[in-house]
């Protein structure tokens, strides 16, 4: 599609059949299609629209009135004007697809007294609702009642119009209410609808005073209709020059026939009395033959005195009289409407009579240079901007056009800003943004769109930007494109943009020049932005990338580069010249290939070379010519230009007509044009449009011309193809949308109209039914959308047979095309449904094809002796079969049938009943026992369905009672044998029980008095983890996506790098008043969860890394508050959940502090703690795929379920690798593992053996190495999985341990490096087993030679011996580790720990709680529960360690016993008690005379001065400097802020003192939002 043809310069010949993907392109590429515009979407069809300065627009729709913000994003209130809750209209209305102005239940919407002293704005609503009410509401509170209101003040029908404008006037200042409306509609259906007064029947104007008691009561005048008048229809009201204007056209609501010419009629602004000025008829009937007698839209142009109007001709009910001349765009100015209106009695009454009778109104004539014709115009907006008019007009198939008229007001070719996809019509009201000038509120049916006003960006270059004479564009030397102004930045400096009033020649332009006989200059022309650096240029050979010339200039004056005249550069055939200065640049390519082959001088100058006038030839640049001589100017050849001025083929160009008669009279031929198809082609073009007609043969030069836009070039396209005397071929190009008369011209002559021709958009489909169909085909699918009367062929594209063309019969909306056959390929399938418009092909969906329907029987049944019932079942499927689909016939007698006529499909649980019946026949009966079967067609379908046969009674009879007797016989037999067998094998496990018994107890007993587990005492260094990872995984257990986000380097980070809008928050946060009104009013909203304030304290830690003096005072103002809510209620139960951002915070706060004490005192014997506990585990069995263990401290992870093991003592070699080969380190090691140890496990051991014997571990990793078995020269790989695997009965794999290798005590296993195909850590699926077999093996028969024929039988309270070995294992280390935690290194307390239990004591004292009770749960609740709790659960919080389930589970059991340590009630276990209670019972009273000794010891100790605190905290914090991205941090905080911002800035004006803080925060936003603009975020 082509945006916009202008007049200027000629253009090429078309040719005669444009490319498909150009073509394509242009109809795609022009206009914005509006897929990043706001869009806001009512429930129903809007009647009105209007934009406050500064409350937001407000829509009428239905019975509602929303108030939306000016972006359209959000809706700010809405005023339900009937019933509440529901935006439907009162009485069903069908409007016409074209509504006429005010056709709605919505009558008026006038914001008024916005920006008057001392007033606020107000909004003066009408509807027809109470007989034509109306209202005055604030602007800003829509839900308050209503202000004044009044009945009878505009139309009560909803296709009555209604106009009305409010002013200020008289020695009052008052507001007053001018309105137009129609107040009666002769229609006797609608009359009853509402009944006027009978003094208001007549009126046609009124005037009220807005600020009376009701806007009813006080008229202050009435202008009324003439006796005998017909209806009016008011389009718009608006004040000019002391005047009120009303445009309005004669109406007859019942043909929908306009009765006269559109007027305007004019009353005076006054305060008193209405006063007719006149009425004056306008006439817009310019190019159409019955004029054009509807007013659809209207316009002031108010700085130019010029009032636009869009006037419509008759279209007929369904658009059929619609031509290309329908509508017109016509400018009059009001000074000669207000000079020749007359106070005449031709519409309205008035008592003075100035006109002669008879006297008819003097049609007022528009300015013709700018009257624009068109086909489907729906509204008009003009405005002026810079000195020039701009127009903005709606179409009826929604398009937004923009027009700038001329100097002297001459309209110029239309360009298309924006199409709204569904193609609504325009509403008759285009709202322009009152704030921001560069946006147009575009309304259509039910939405409205925020528009910007012109596609700068579609302007490339500086020259394209300012010759396009786009008044609201310019172009941005700052970012080198084509903008609105107020998007070149900085805006401050008035030279960064230029605008259309600099024109062309002002761009930035590289310009060569001969600046002596033997040197040429290089330098720029034009307005250059201002630059504070320095400018470079440089000239560069392209063919050898040698710099010819470079050249530097301080930034006040431009940079020239000088090329000296020089024999070498003679030879440079192409150049590319580089100016910049900082980040602008501005570059140019010069080519001087072939300058000495050009003879003219236009042709010499249209490339890069130079002319030089004295030798008349063209010459180098490079090459010496006297510089008077040396010509790179178009203008210089101007009199060689006309010399030889082209002439114009038919093919293309601007077309003047040509009405001159053929050369030779007496050979006149008469050429007949019958017809022209298609009439409706797609924005793509035609290439194939047939000209049917007469003596088509006989002429030598055949052109079709196209005009659309009166104001557009037309189209003059040379025939294609004469097919024969009668029929004739064009290819007709790609265009916008839009209707074109068509005319041809033969050999020259006269224009010969064909009718019009309409340019449609591309189609579009949206539904496709039935989406489902049968592989056989045949079944009748309907496409609905729109435009498909344009498509070529319909395409079935499937994905083996391709694309297949099928017939169809399409209509505009719809197409019909029965489903191709794809019998043969794949039982399902999904093709897609193209539709092909010219060579493009447009996706409309898929239809899936699946196996035919299934039929099981049909039944046949008499209904009287007349009629015949057929029931065919049919398996349930998802076939959606209409009666055109189907056709049934019955066979009865001998090959006799009848059809059967479709009735319904019924669809129940199991079967599909298909019901036809057979009428009007006189043997029901006999056709019924005669019937044989019936036929079933669908589509392509021929199925042939047999009756269903009924079991006859006796055969059941019969077979039941045998079949009885014998099952009966097989269940006694069965029950017998399994008795004897149950019997049997109980008394074997019973005795297989027994024996295991005896031994696990001696076995128990015998261990936990033996054994010792040898603990390694040293086992390197411990791996602690940094302190950044150390706080993150503190900050965020659950959030490990944050950890990349806060480490980034800080240390490389400029300090003054930090933006502005973070470093105001920054600054912000540091506000303590400020800070904990935020966290207070954020914990206040419901949807400010657990999680989020978990969040916001540990972005808030970070953000106050450095400043932990600052962070502790916030934790003690929070805390304070907490116990303030907690005292009145249980202060027992503060700090013990995580429920508030102060509780969190103090986590953090002891996380910080406490990791220097965590990691000099605390972390090796934790170390130590989780090194043994691991090697404990692994000295039994542990099942791979649960985890379980033997040896255990929780009973949760008991492996009960354990096998007979032994320990299996192997030599391991390991190979030599280039890793550990310098190294001096042990090869040969003796390993002990178990024999029911996977593979995978035996590697584990081995690796830990190897680190433990040589003190650094093996060159690989564990999934890089293999085992082999040495047996003599043998060698077999040891795998988890091979062909040797056992597999049980229900498919699971036994995975393969040391004893299934049948490895014995001294084997050799050789360790070495595996070739490829390293695998990660192996996770085996439900199909594997390990040391738990599933429950159909767990009682099979044992293989072992001792119990042969016998049942292993397990009992888990066995094992629980188990436990208490695993406990005694550990015992010393973990006692070593509990009096680290709870001692006093040289008599002193953590700085930390001492200053907040002094601080709880302090509160306490404070509070008057006397009970010591409460103290010790609070200083509990705050460092054990909140920090030790959470660090013995996860070591990995603390050392670069993998944390096992398994380990975690044991820890738990340990975590549990330390803070039963802490706590003050007494334990009361019993035999039923947990074990994990049980296990650590004894120790509990112990361990809990040491808490509460470490409790007293720390409130002993002298009190922490306010100096040494704060000592402690700075040195911390500078510990932590450059540690993490508080950037991050901050920005996080905002987002809370941003999201609450409502509520925080309500708290901040109610709080006294927050008045700075405020406007701090409102100017963090105003940072904030500024960098989101710029996409900086």
């Amino acid at each position: 599609m082509e945006v916009s043809r202008r007049k200027a310069p000629p253009r090429p010949p078309r040719p005669a059949a444009p490319l498909p993907l150009l073509a394509y392109l242009l109809a795609l590429a022009a206009p914005s299609r509006g897929a990043d515009e706001p869009v806001w979407r009512s429930e129903q069809a809007i009647g009105a629209i209007a934009a406050s300065r500064a409350d937001g627009v407000f829509v009428a729709s239905g019975s509602c009135l929303d108030q939306l913000d000016y972006s359209l994003e959000h809706r700010l209130s809405r005023l339900y004007r009937d019933q509440a809750g529901n935006c439907t209209e009162p009485v069903s209305l069908a409007p016409p697809a074209r509504p006429r102005p005010g056709s709605s239940f919505s009558k008026l919407l006038l914001p008024y007294s916005e920006g008057a002293a001392d007033l606020q704005g107000l909004l003066l609503t009408g509807w027809t609702f109470d007989r034509g009410a109306c209202e005055v509401r604030l602007l800003g509170n829509l839900s308050h009642s209503s202000l004044r209101n009044g009945t009878e003040v505009v139309s009560c029908h909803p296709q009555g119009s209604t106009a009305g404008v409010v002013y200020r006037a008289g020695d009052q200042n008052r507001w007053y209410l001018a309105v137009a409306a129609t107040y009666v509609l002769p229609e006797p259906e609608t009359a009853s609808r509402c009944n006027p007064a009978a003094s208001d029947r007549d009126t046609a104007i009124a005037l009220k005073d807005t600020e009376g008691r009701s806007l009813a009561t006080e008229e202050l005048g009435r202008l009324k209709l003439r006796g005998g008048a017909g209806s009016l229809h008011f389009v718009d009201a608006f004040l000019w020059n002391g005047s009120v204007y009303f445009p309005y056209y004669p109406y007859n609501y019942t043909s929908g026939a306009a009765t006269g010419w559109p007027s305007m009629v004019r009353i005076a602004q006054s305060a008193k009395v209405l006063q007719f000025q006149g009425q004056a008829a306008l006439d817009c009937g310019h190019g159409h033959p019955d004029g054009r007698r509807l007013l659809l839209s209207s316009s002031l142009v108010e700085a130019l005195g010029v009032w636009a109007g869009v006037f419509s001709a008759a279209t007929g009910e369904g658009q059929e009289k619609r031509s290309p001349a329908t509508t017109a765009l016509c400018l009059f100015r009001m000074s000669e409407i207000q000079e020749r209106a007359k106070s005449c009695s031709w519409d309205f009454q008035t008592a003075e009579q100035n006109c002669k009778e008879g006297e008819q109104p003097e049609r007022v004539q528009p300015i013709a240079s700018s009257t624009l014709i068109h086909s489907d115009l729906t509204s008009v907006y003009g405005t002026v901007v810079m000195n020039r008019t701009v127009l903005f007009l709606g179409t009826g198939d929604g398009q937004l056009l923009k027009v700038i008229l001329g100097e002297n007001l001459t309209s110029n070719c239309p360009e298309v800003i924006y199409e709204i996809k569904e193609e609504t019509p325009v509403f008759y009201k285009l709202v322009p943004h009152p704030k921001k000038s560069i946006y147009i509120y575009l309304t259509a049916g039910k939405e409205v769109r925020r528009i910007r006003v012109a596609n700068c960006s579609k302007h490339k270059s500086c020259t394209e930007c300012l010759t396009a004479t786009d008044p609201h564009c310019g172009w941005c030397h700052s970012l080198q494109r084509c903008t609105f102004k107020e998007d070149c930045v900085p805006l401050d400096n008035y030279e960064n943009w230029l605008d259309i009033s600099s024109g062309a020649k002002k761009c930035p332009q590289i310009n060569l020049f001969r600046s002596s006989e033997d040197k040429t200059t290089v330098t720029v022309v034009g307005s250059l932005p201002p630059r504070r650096s320095e400018w470079k240029c440089v000239v560069k050979n392209l063919d050898t990338g040698r710099e010819l010339c470079r050249g530097r200039s301080p930034p006040g004056r431009v940079c020239t580069c000088n090329m000296p005249t020089r024999a070498t550069y003679k030879d440079v055939l192409a150049v590319n010249v580089t100016f910049s200065s900082g980040s602008w640049h501005l570059s140019k390519r010069f080519n001087f290939t072939n300058c000495s082959s050009f003879r003219e001088c236009p042709a010499c100058i249209g490339t890069d070379c130079a002319w030089c006038k004295s030798e008349r030839k063209c010459i180098h640049p490079f090459t010496a010519c006297d510089p008077s001589d040396y010509k790179t100017n178009q203008e210089h050849c101007q009199v060689a230009v006309e010399k030889r001025a082209p002439s114009k083929t038919a093919g293309g160009g601007r077309f003047t007509e040509n009405r001159s008669s053929r050369a030779n009279p007496g050979l006149q031929q008469v050429f007949y044009i019958k017809s022209i198809e298609p009439r409706k082609i797609s924005t793509l073009g035609k290439s194939n449009v047939i000209v049917t007609g007469a003596n088509f043969s006989q002429a030598s030069n055949i052109t079709m011309i196209l005009k659309g836009t009166s104001t557009c070039d037309k189209d003059v396209i040379q025939v294609s193809h004469v097919l024969n005397d009668t029929h004739m071929k064009f290819s007709l190009p790609s265009s916008r949308k839009e209707m074109k008369d068509v005319c041809i011209q033969f050999d020259g002559g006269n224009c010969t109209s064909v009718g019009p021709l309409s340019y449609i958009a591309l189609p579009h489909c949206s539904l496709i039914y039935p989406a489902t169909t049968w592989i056989s085909g045949g079944q009748n699918i309907t496409i609905l959308g729109r435009n498909f009367d344009v498509i070529d062929n319909l395409i079935i594209s499937h994905e083996l047979k391709g694309n297949i063309n099928v017939s169809e019969y399409c209509m505009a909306t719809s197409c019909r095309f029965s489903a191709p056959s794809f019998k043969g390929s794949k039982a399902r399938a999904n093709v897609t449904v193209k539709l092909r418009v010219q060579e493009t092909y447009l996706d409309c969906g898929s239809l899936q094809y699946l196996e035919d329907p299934r039929f099981t029987g049909c039944r046949v049944e008499p209904e009287g002796d007349t009629e015949l019932e057929v029931k065919i079942q049919k398996e349930n499927d998802d076939f959606n079969i209409s009666k055109t689909d189907i056709e049934i016939t019955l066979f009865h007698g001998e090959n006799k049938q009848l059809n059967c006529s479709f009735e319904n499909i019924t669809r129940n649980q199991d079967l599909t009943i298909i019901l036809c019946k057979i009428k009007g026949i006189t043997n029901a009966n006999s056709i019924d026992t005669s019937s044989k079967k019936v036929r079933v067609k669908l589509g392509n379908l021929e199925l042939y369905v047999e009756q269903e046969t009924v079991p006859t009674t006796w055969y059941f009879l019969i077979v039941l009672p045998v079949l009885l007797v014998i099952v009966i016989f097989a269940a006694v037999g069965v029950t017998r044998h399994k008795s004897k067998e149950l019997s049997r094998k109980q008394s074997q496990q019973l005795e297989l029980l027994e024996s295991e018994l005896r031994k696990e107890i001696r076995d128990g007993f015998a261990e936990l008095q033996m054994d010792k587990l040898d603990v390694v005492d040293s086992f390197g260094t411990v791996p602690f983890l940094d302190y950044k990872h150390f706080a993150l995984r503190t900050f965020f257990p659950e959030s490990g996506g944050f950890t990349h986000i806060f480490t980034e380097d800080m240390h490389n980070r400029d300090a003054n790098d930090k933006n502005e809008s973070l470093t105001a928050l920054d600054a912000l946060i540091c506000n303590k008043s400020f800070l904990v009104t935020v966290i207070h009013t954020l914990e206040k909203q419901k949807n400010f969860s657990v999680k989020d304030r978990c969040l916001f304290a540990s972005f808030l830690t970070i953000a106050l890394q450095t400043k932990l003096v600052y962070l502790t005072s916030i934790l003690e103002v929070l805390t304070r508050d907490l116990m303030e809510q907690s005292s009145n209620m249980q202060p027992k139960l503060m700090l013990r959940r995580t429920e508030s951002v102060v509780e969190k915070l103090l986590t953090n706060w002891m996380s910080v502090c406490l990791s220097g004490f965590l990691r000099e005192t605390v972390g090796e014997p934790f170390y130590l703690l989780v090194t043994t506990l691991n090697q404990k585990i692994n000295k039994g069995p542990v099942d791979v795929i649960t985890c379980k263990a033997l040896y255990t401290l929780n009973e949760d992870w008991l492996l009960w379920q354990v096998p007979e093991f032994s320990t299996v003592a192997l030599n391991v070699v390991f190979e030599k690798i280039p890793e550990n080969e310098s190294a001096d380190v042990c090869r040969n090691i003796s390993v002990n593992v178990l024999d029911c140890d996977t593979i995978g496990q035996a590697k584990e051991k081995i690796f830990q053996a190897f680190l433990s014997k040589n003190g650094s571990p093996y060159g690989l990793q564990l999934n890089e190495i293999g085992l082999e078995l040495q047996v003599g020269t043998r060698q077999k790989e040891l795998l988890d999985i091979d062909s040797s695997s056992v597999i049980l009965e229900d498919g699971i794999t036994k995975l393969n341990t040391i004893g299934h290798y049948e490895i014995s005590n001294g084997s050799t296993i050789k360790v070495f490096k595996k070739i490829a195909n390293f695998t990660t850590d192996v996770e085996y699926s439900e199909d594997h087993c390990h040391l738990i077999l599933p429950d159909s093996e767990a009682f099979q028969d044992v293989q072992g030679k001792r119990h042969r024929g016998k049942h292993k039988f397990k009992v888990k309270e066995m094992y629980l011996t188990k436990l208490l070995s695993t406990k005694v294992a550990i015992h010393s280390v973990l006692e070593k580790l509990f009096r680290s935690i709870w001692s006093l290194p040289n008599s002193r307390a953590p700085f930390a720990i001492k200053y907040f239990f002094d601080f709880l004591d302090a509160q306490a004292e404070n509070k008057k709680i006397t009970d010591p009770d409460v103290v010790h749960i609070w200083k509990t609740n705050s460092l054990p529960l909140r920090f030790w709790v959470n660090i013995l659960k996860n070591p990995q919080f603390v050392f670069d360690i993998k944390k096992t389930p398994h380990i975690d589970g044991c820890l738990s059991v340990i975590a549990q016993a330390f803070m039963d340590a802490f706590s003050l009630t007494e334990q009361q276990l019993g035999k039923e008690a947990p074990t994990n209670k049980l296990l650590y019972a004894k120790d509990i009273p112990t361990y809990k005379e040491e808490v509460k000794s470490y409790y007293k010891a720390i409130r002993d100790l002298p009190p922490l001065s306010s100096s040494e605190m704060e000592e402690f905290l700075t040195q911390e914090s500078k510990k932590h400097e450059n540690e993490f991205n508080e950037e991050v941090a901050l920005t996080e905080i905002y987002k809370y802020i941003v999201k609450y911002f409502d509520e925080i800035l309500n708290k901040l004006e109610r709080e006294r003192g927050l008045e700075e803080a405020q406007k701090q925060l409102l100017h963090v936003k105003v940072l904030f939002d500024e960098k989101k603009k710029c996409k900086w975020m």
